[in-house]
């Protein structure tokens, strides 16, 4: 990959809101320059999509956040490739990925309650055939989301008093 397109990746990333003309100013290029090759990489399925962060907590919307470890006997041929995307067609499913160590897929999800949440594990994840076992982990605070610092407080400015 060409270094001015990683360049507009590593931005798009961090701000994908950001005016083509001033990423082009930025990276001492022309506009048309950037369009053709964000055109490019999303065709390409490079760029996969754009997204909101948003601290749900602070709209006032209640939501149960949850990691759920997932062992899996692998199939054959497939591996954990079937097993996974029958996860990730679940609505409520936001991530599925492969990792190492003793699970071998990881599932993001939300739910409105904790009983939701583990009403799925128990009813839908646990119950496809090659699924051995699951541990789930609730979300309990956001500190760092997709790169993002959240619920970051404000410096308190105090005016100084003197007698």
């Amino acid at each position: 990959m060409n270094e001015n397109r990683r360049q507009i990746l590593r931005y798009l990333e961090t701000n994908s809101r950001i005016d083509l003309k001033e990423l082009a100013v930025l990276l001492g290029t022309d506009e048309v320059t950037i369009m053709n090759e964000v055109a490019t990489m999303e065709q390409e399925k490079i760029i996969c999509g754009y997204h909101t962060l948003i601290d749900w907590d602070k709209a006032g919307v209640e939501l149960v956040n949850a990691l759920i470890e997932v062992r899996v006997t692998p199939q054959r041929n497939d591996g954990f490739d079937k097993v996974a995307e029958r996860i990730y067609n679940y609505p409520e499913v936001t991530a599925v990925y492969l990792i190492s160590g003793a699970y071998d897929l990881l599932v993001s999800m939300e739910g409105r309650t904790l009983q939701e949440v583990s009403r799925f594990v128990s009813e839908k994840l646990s119950s496809i055939e090659p699924v051995i076992s699951t541990a789930t982990h609730f979300i309990l605070k956001k500190y760092k989301d997709h790169g993002t610092v959240m619920g970051r407080k404000m410096k308190e400015e105090r005016m100084l008093v003197t007698p």
